[in-house]
């Protein structure tokens, strides 16, 4: 990391933020072409046309100037990863309980040694950092020292992340299963050792209904209540052959989403990966709750889940929130560029396109909303901390090219969502500090 925090220091040029979200507020999306934003102590201190901020800018202050071809935005927000899985990206060949079973399983195995979970979460913040992600709820494994590992790592880096020990219970390999009661003591010891200190926050985060027997998600439930500001993560409805199994275990529930229901285990703060296939009724409990759920497109067409409908789930009187996941290593990229770019394919198969005003807010102030953060991180605003990117538009050949003939910023920010990938994250900075500089050298 380079700078101080607390010195005081102004980037000037192209930014792009939102005040809300765009599809309920068309005043939401803020575009300024000569804009100002000014940084200290690691939070955003003014924002706004260069014009109007300028003349309050004390001349002392150092002012960065942007170049044409760079773009400020927020950070971008992962709402759904697991950093064990890194290692078995590209694992080809099977649906979701086939693959946990032949290499998930067996990947998560290694992280009870602590110096393997302290390397691949090392390289795993190092590759969000690269790809501009600054904040992501990630899932750890069941031991309790991939947790420490992961958020020893993220405090070097002081980036804002949330994550948790996997609670598992049954159907897995032995040596990945803990018990309702030892689940609970770790979690409870790990949410001590790291909830809220610094810029970490904690997720109770049973794998998926499946893994965790009535016990052990009981114990999920007590453990939010007595801890509420912690935030709980887990899946629901990726598969159709997942569902069923869950369905086969829990026969007294109504649906999927209700198994999780019954245990006090939706609410705001709480965050479901895919939701695929959420029936209305789902949905609408999703709404009433406040439960959030992570679209991952690149995963969903890597194990043929199926398409999310983000329009249907997002849009009409009972609107559920959703974020965006690139659900690493299902998830075929870090870069949340190539996640927006298979959302936007998604969205086209079901029959509505999404816009990038959309798909950016998505990507930035929409997950910060869907993980409850958005106090914190999310967006260019006075108060926030500085977490926020200078993208290169022209980073590429056929990026340069192609930006020639863009005619006004939302062509431009489609262009990025469809063509760019980690070249175009150009410098990233978290808490005000320039957080990319050595991953950059290594780049090129």
């Amino acid at each position: 990391m380079s700078h101080s925090r607390g010195q005081v220091r102004a980037f000037r040029g192209a930014y792009v933020t939102y005040q809300g979200n765009p599809l309920a507020d068309d005043q939401a999306f803020v575009y300024e072409s000569d804009g100002l934003v000014v940084v200290s102590e690691g939070l955003i201190i003014a924002v706004g046309p260069a014009t109007a901020e300028l003349p309050d800018l004390p001349p002392s202050v150092p002012i960065q100037r942007l170049k044409s071809h760079q773009l400020m935005v927020a950070g971008f927000v992962d709402c759904h990863v697991h950093y064990p899985q890194t290692q078995i990206m590209g694992a080809y060949g099977e649906q979701l309980l086939d693959w946990l079973n032949q290499y998930t399983f067996v990947a998560e195995q290694q992280f009870a040694h602590p110096e393997h979970a302290n390397k691949v979460a090392q390289f795993f913040l190092d590759e969000c950092l690269r790809n501009g992600t600054t904040t992501a709820s990630v899932f750890c494994t069941v031991h309790p020292q991939s947790v420490d590992a992961f958020f020893r790592a993220a405090t070097a880096r002081n980036m804002r992340m949330i994550a948790g020990k996997v609670l598992m219970d049954r159907h897995a390999p032995d040596a990945l299963l803990d018990s309702a009661q030892r689940g609970y003591d770790e979690s409870k010891a790990l949410i001590n050792q790291w909830h809220n200190k610094g810029r970490n926050a904690y997720a109770i985060t049973p794998r998926f209904a499946p893994t965790s027997t009535p016990d052990q998600l009981a114990a999920a439930g007590a453990l939010w209540q007595e801890q509420p500001d912690c935030l709980v993560q887990s899946h629901v409805a990726e598969n159709p052959s997942e569902i069923d199994w869950a369905l086969s275990l829990f026969p007294d529930c109504r649906n999927y989403l209700d198994i999780y229901d019954r245990f006090g285990l939706l609410g705001k703060r709480a965050i479901y990966g895919h939701g695929i296939w959420l029936s209305d009724a789902e949905r609408m409990r999703c709404h009433e709750t406040g439960t959030a759920l992570a679209h991952c497109p690149t995963s969903n067409g890597f194990l043929g889940s199926g398409l999310f409908d983000a329009h249907k789930t997002q849009s009409g009187d009972h609107p559920v929130t959703i974020g965006l996941g690139t659900d690493v290593g299902a998830g075929t990229s870090f870069s949340m560029f190539q996640t927006l770019n298979e959302a936007y394919k998604v969205a086209q198969l079901n029959g509505h396109a999404m816009s990038s005003i959309q798909a950016f807010y998505l990507a930035t102030l929409g997950g910060a909303k869907a993980l409850g953060i958005e106090g914190q991180v999310g967006s260019l605003s006075v108060g926030k901390e500085a977490d926020f990117l200078v993208l290169n538009m022209a980073a590429t050949p056929l990026m340069r090219f192609r930006m020639q003939t863009v005619e006004d910023i939302e062509e431009a920010l489609f262009v990025l969502m469809t063509l760019a990938d980690d070249r175009a994250v150009e410098k990233v900075y978290v808490a005000g500090c320039l957080a990319n500089q050595d991953l950059n050298a290594a780049k090129n």
